[in-house]
């Protein structure tokens, strides 16, 4: 398993090849990604701001963690994996849905991605990796609704695109 490898997709989420991830990005390929929120037990989610030295979207706010599976990784088990490489501690995780997103940022790379959504609960303490997050805090649904409105440059494209679908599961 080569985790710097993308799964390419076509608009169905049918794999159609791999890639190593900055050509994707570079070339502005769909590929295979997935985005977990989790929630503590009072209903907030758990945000991260990304760390200032990535590649695309450092110092935006973001959902708990973000990646792509690797080729014959599981889109569960590599959001599983990510939880634990980013955030420092794992829990369970349930699909919700998908969709997909492009956008171009200003150092050139593309994001064009089908991406899967998780939810999950976590109620504990843990210590988040530096190399990739900056800062986190839990916030309420209504707390984002109001921070997406007042300053929405702060937040990453998907995040705002993936929030109101995991709002509208959440409140079904």
């Amino acid at each position: 398993m080569n985790i710097s490898d993308v799964i390419l997709v076509d608009e169905h989420d049918n794999e159609i090849g791999q890639m190593e991830k900055m050509e994707a990005h570079l070339k502005g390929l769909l590929h295979r990604a997935f985005s977990v929120f989790v929630f503590d037990n009072q209903g907030r989610m758990l945000l991260q701001r990304r760390a200032l030295e990535k590649y695309h979207s450092p110092g935006l706010w973001t959902n708990t963690c973000c990646s792509h599976p690797a080729p014959g990784e599981s889109n569960l088990a590599a959001a599983t994996r990510r939880l634990k490489e980013e955030m420092g501690f794992t829990c369970e995780l349930k699909e919700i849905g998908a969709f997909t997103y492009r956008t171009t940022f200003d150092n050139g790379l593309q994001e064009y991605e089908f991406d899967h959504l998780f939810t999950g609960e976590f109620n504990s303490s843990f210590e988040t990796n530096p190399e990739e997050v900056d800062s986190y805090k839990w916030l309420s649904i209504e707390e984002i609704d109001k921070l997406l409105k007042a300053s929405p440059d702060d937040y990453t494209v998907w995040f705002k695109i993936a929030f109101p679908i995991v709002k509208s599961y959440l409140y079904q």
